[in-house]
Parts: structure tokens; C-alpha cells; sequence
């Protein structure tokens, strides 16, 4: 008889490794503790709309990587591959909002996408993610960016960059959408299988394509940036200032849209030149409609999640002999 092992795409976390993990949570909580975030914790497995409206039907984790089933009670059922839409779902549910001002969230557990499995994404993955909802200040986007890297500093990881970019708003990504999709149509028969099929469901992920080819064609399309509304580059002007002000050094990427279609305006990622391919340790964004598109009133929402099993890499490579 053949032995059982784990599941393709998740992974044992042996004794020796342990302790790796509990140094990140118990700096997170004492950083966390006295920024006054507080914790919350939400179901791992949530109703499978809730995805498809907070994330959008045709993004990537929707359409292709979601593990979703129908329960016995006839129910559609998804295990939660990002730890937003079940925080926002939890905050209009239980009225948090009443309690007025900005409320700050922190939150860690499992999250869960078909993926291909590779050193550093697994199909059982953790987050420890921020939350930030009630302001709309770009003063809470340069919060959680700098929230985020004062962990990451308290860890002692180094080689780290910070991309920053604006999409802006609804209207400002509706006209970028149509000059990108104008520029890119004449090319469509060379982009690669994945960026044709988005071209027409979700253009803005092809500037994610890491295919040469793709990369190429994109060297000379339209920028972003470019169709900022003047309140949308005043916000965008404001945060780099601020950002710089308290001596976060920010590469501007027009080029970075992130993955979910929830995002308006702030998008980031933290990335480590230690990590090779899967380089991104941390990422967030603003996302001011989701609590209105989840039945809540319109509190405005700031995110960003740090990727454990990245972070315990880097652990690793600075700490061997844990």
C-alpha cells in the first residue's frame, strides 16, 4: 500500500522551522500593539460571491485559481484566497462602522490558490495583512507603507525596494483601460496566450505578463500616470512627499496595476532582491468601493499583506541556525 503524503502545493512546517514563524507573529503583534491595530478573525472558507463581487469575476484568482466546491447544502463555498473581501464582509455584517473614526485591523491565518506550486507560493499560503477602513486620507496609504516597513526592518531584512504607484480613480482607469486596450489590439496576435484572453476581460493584468515577447510590446504603451485626474495627481503628489518625509525611498511603476479589480488610487509592493523570481513580500492598495459593493455603507479602506513563507526565507538566509 502506497503511504499518504501532503497535498501538492501545501507543505509541513517541521519543529525546527517553528520557530521562524512565531519570531514573525510575535514582532507583528507587538509592532501591531503599538500602532493600536487590533486583531480580527475570519472564517477560512466564506460564501463564493463574495469573491466574485469583492475581487471581480474575470481577474485571474476568480476565474483560475480559487478552490471552490458546493457543500451539502447545495451552498457554493470557497476557501479564501485573500484575507480583504472576508475582513470588509465581517465589518459591514457586524456594523463596526457605528463605532465611527478609522478603524485599524490586523488579521493572520491561511489563505488558498490553485497556483503552480515553486520555492515561495504554495497553494496553502499565510498572509498577516492591515487593514485601514473610515479614512480617505492619503495620509493612511503612507500608514501602511510605513507599518509595513517597520516589520520588515524590525525582522533585519535588507536588499528591500518599495514600488509605488496611482491607478487612480474609476474614471481615470476607464479612460487608461481604453488607450491600452487601443494600443494593444493591433499588436493582439503577438501578445502571449494569456494577455490575448485578457485583453478583452481585464487589460490592465497584462502589464503583469512576464513574457519577453508581452514585455516587449508594452515598452511603448500608454502610461497611467498619463491619465491622472488633477485630484488624482494632487493625492498621488501628496503621498510621494509625505512617503519621503518620513524617509521611505519609493521607485515610481507605472507599470504596477496589482491583480483585483477593488484597488483605486495607492498601489505598492515591497520587494527583496533575495528572493529571485517570486520577489514581492509584501503588497496593498487602497480600495474605496468594496465596502459599498458588499452592502455597507462607504467607509474608504487602505490593505497590505506580507507573504509568510517569503519571509521565512529571507529569516533563513540571515538567521541559518535558528
Amino acid at each position: 500500500m502506497s503511504s499518504i503524503q501532503a497535498i501538492r502545493g501545501t507543505r509541513d512546517i517541521l519543529p525546527d522551522e517553528v520557530g521562524y514563524w512565531q519570531q514573525i507573529e510575535a514582532i507583528a503583534r507587538k509592532i501591531f500593539a503599538t500602532a493600536v491595530y487590533q486583531e480580527i478573525r475570519t472564517p477560512i472558507f466564506e460564501q463564493t460571491a463574495l469573491f466574485e463581487r469583492g475581487m471581480g469575476e474575470a481577474t485571474d484568482v476568480v476565474s483560475k485559481e480559487m478552490y471552490t466546491f458546493t457543500d451539502r447544502g447545495d451552498r457554493a463555498i470557497t476557501l479564501r484566497p485573500e484575507g480583504t473581501a472576508g475582513v470588509v464582509r465581517s465589518f459591514v455584517e457586524h456594523g463596526m462602522q457605528a463605532q465611527g473614526g478609522v478603524q485599524r485591523l490586523w488579521y493572520l491565518g491561511s489563505m488558498f490558490r490553485y497556483e503552480r506550486p515553486q520555492a515561495g507560493r504554495q497553494r496553502q499560503f499565510h498572509q498577516l495583512g492591515v487593514e485601514v477602513l473610515g479614512s480617505a486620507d492619503f495620509r493612511a496609504d503612507a500608514e501602511a507603507i510605513a507599518l509595513a516597513t517597520t516589520i520588515l526592518q524590525a525582522l533585519g531584512l535588507k536588499n528591500l525596494r518599495i514600488e509605488l504607484n496611482s491607478i487612480g480613480n474609476g474614471d481615470d482607469r476607464q479612460k487608461y483601460r481604453a488607450a491600452l486596450v487601443n494600443y494593444l489590439t493591433p499588436h493582439q496576435a503577438d501578445l502571449d496566450s494569456d494577455s490575448q484572453d485578457r485583453l478583452t476581460r481585464n487589460p490592465l493584468r497584462i502589464l503583469d505578463s512576464k513574457n519577453s515577447g508581452t514585455q516587449k510590446i508594452l515598452k511603448d504603451a500608454p502610461s497611467i500616470l498619463d491619465y491622472l485626474s488633477p485630484d488624482s495627481q494632487q493625492r498621488f503628489d501628496r503621498l510621494q512627499q509625505l512617503l519621503g518625509d518620513l524617509g521611505i525611498v519609493c521607485n515610481i511603476n507605472d507599470r504596477l496595476v496589482r491583480g483585483l479589480d477593488y484597488y483605486t488610487h495607492t498601489v505598492f509592493e515591497i520587494q527583496s532582491d533575495d528572493l529571485g523570481s517570486q520577489a514581492t513580500v509584501c503588497a496593498g492598495g487602497r480600495y474605496d468601493g468594496l465596502v459599498a459593493e458588499l452592502g455597507g455603507p462607504i467607509p474608504l479602506v487602505l490593505v497590505g499583506a506580507m507573504g509568510l513563507e517569503r519571509l521565512v526565507i529571507l529569516l533563513q538566509q540571515i538567521q541559518p541556525a535558528h
